[in-house]
């Protein structure tokens, strides 16, 4: 009589767990709960057991990516002289899964354009501001107790012996970079809107009504084309060009006392690249700051002449700057296109790839209302910003730290699939994909695409006529 009610309390314990199948354990302190389940039942007991257990949900996402869950099996216990067989629960961790387009080294299908700010509002933050305010709170704290500032290269003034390769890589990659957008201009035609910064790479314009410069309502909309330039394709974000970079700022005064070169040659200059024309400040000590004052720079040193003094077409600099690239090279032969085309693809990876690199440890200021980019611990103080509420600052600009899309800015344009075919329209304008104007121009070349901007060019998608396009959902 004794094995009948066990065996009935068994099955019963085993309708009741395996109700619980279904319900997924996402968090570790299920795992008392579990232990407690199984020791609610002891085979020694030849007696019903009446308490509860009640499983509660975790508070985990579904996605949690090591969840827990419920496994059962049969197995038989020795307990003293008698063998007793039941079912046990288990808790079983289950493998980490990825979504489909979360794997690493994967990309999502589709992938849409980062957003087009607004220009009545200022940038947001690259670092969260809570962040900025916990760092300044903990200098500050330091600087109190009269404790100075813990700085690590090149923060102090020093460069970082690693990266210098890494500066000399990405200058030869930008003088590259340069060389072959001037000579693909000559076999790809360009187009620039000459009211707006639209920018398309085709044998004619496209005829989206997308224009917002101050005479497109004259045209509903629609770009007024002209031939184009390299400055179309690879953006000129110019800095000053500072000898001394922990030394006197830039005053609106004295702005015309320093040079205008690319943004991205200056931070290669002060990652370690030595430029005879554009000297700068190696230092052996490095500075001293308690809080925001610098206590040891060293001494101020005299800094030398502009290179203006010197005659700019017999030096090597032309090479940096896309003034007058096009003049410079002569028109490539067909079958050397696609290989340029490549070389200059390759190019532009490298001086990416680099920029990043660099600006992960040197300081590289942005203003938060214009284009406007300082490489350097702090911002200039030329009067030159003019946009979003420039009157309450008195033309001064509003600095932050600088991302790479600032320093080098992509520049996206409409992927076009044929560059022969008629004109893209407004009315299938959903079904264009766009990217950077330097991959668009290299892809049309002859160059093949990485994989990281096959998503927002839309490759998969057929773009339908006119007469299609209403009947698609």
């Amino acid at each position: 009589m004794g094995d009948m009610v066990l065996a009935n309390m068994m099955i019963c314990i085993d309708c009741k767990i395996t109700a619980l199948v279904t319900a997924i354990v996402r968090d570790r302190s299920m795992l008392q709960t579990l232990s407690t389940a199984s020791s609610l039942w002891n085979p020694s007991q030849r007696s019903a057991c009446l308490e509860i257990v009640e499983f509660q949900r975790s508070q985990l996402s579904s996605l949690s990516p090591c969840p827990f869950y419920l496994k059962f099996g049969s197995k038989s216990v020795q307990k003293g002289r008698a063998l007793v067989s039941g079912t046990f629960p288990y808790a079983c961790q289950r493998p980490k899964q990825y979504p489909a387009s979360k794997k690493p080294g994967e990309y999502p299908q589709n992938m849409d354009l980062p957003p087009v700010l607004p220009k009545k509002k200022k940038k947001p933050y690259p670092i969260p501001f809570k962040e900025i305010q916990k760092a300044a709170r903990k200098d500050k704290k330091l600087a109190e107790r009269g404790v100075e500032k813990p700085l690590q290269p090149p923060k102090n003034g020093l460069l970082v012996p690693e990266l210098i390769p890494v500066a000399y890589e990405v200058l030869d990659a930008w003088k590259l970079l340069i060389k072959g957008l001037a000579q693909l201009l000559q076999v790809i035609p360009v187009y620039g809107c000459s009211e707006c910064s639209e920018v398309h790479v085709a044998h004619s314009g496209h005829n989206i009504q997308d224009c917002k410069g101050p005479r497109s309502s004259k045209r509903r909309g629609l770009h007024s084309w002209v031939k184009g330039s390299i400055n179309d394709i690879l953006i000129p974000i110019e800095s000053y060009h500072l000898y001394d970079p922990f030394g006197r700022r830039v005053k609106h005064e004295t702005r015309f006392d320093y040079d205008r070169i690319p943004a991205v040659v200056e931070l290669c200059i002060q990652a370690g690249v030595d430029i005879p024309e554009y000297p700068s400040r190696r230092r052996t000590n490095p500075i001293r700051m308690i809080g925001k004052k610098i206590i040891d720079r060293g001494g101020y040193v005299e800094e030398p002449k502009p290179w203006r003094a010197v005659d700019p077409s017999s030096s090597s600099i032309i090479d940096l700057d896309t003034c007058g690239a096009c003049e410079r090279f002569p028109p490539p032969s067909p079958e050397d296109v696609p290989i340029i085309a490549q070389e200059t693809m390759n190019a532009h990876e490298t001086v990416q790839t680099g920029v990043t690199k660099l600006m992960k440890k040197y300081t590289v200021k942005a203003c938060g209302y214009c284009s406007e980019v300082h490489v350097g611990p702090w911002g200039h103080n030329a009067k030159l910003c003019g946009e979003f509420k420039h009157q309450w600052r008195d033309g001064k600009h509003g600095w932050q730290d600088a991302t790479v899309s600032e320093v080098f800015p992509p520049n996206y344009v409409w992927h076009v699939q044929d560059p022969k075919g008629p004109p893209m329209r407004s009315a299938l304008k959903r079904y264009y994909g766009k990217a950077p104007a330097v991959v668009e121009l290299c892809m049309q070349a002859g160059a093949q695409v990485p994989r990281r901007y096959k998503p927002m060019m839309r490759l998969d998608i057929i773009v339908p006529e006119s007469e299609e396009a209403s009947l698609v959902a």
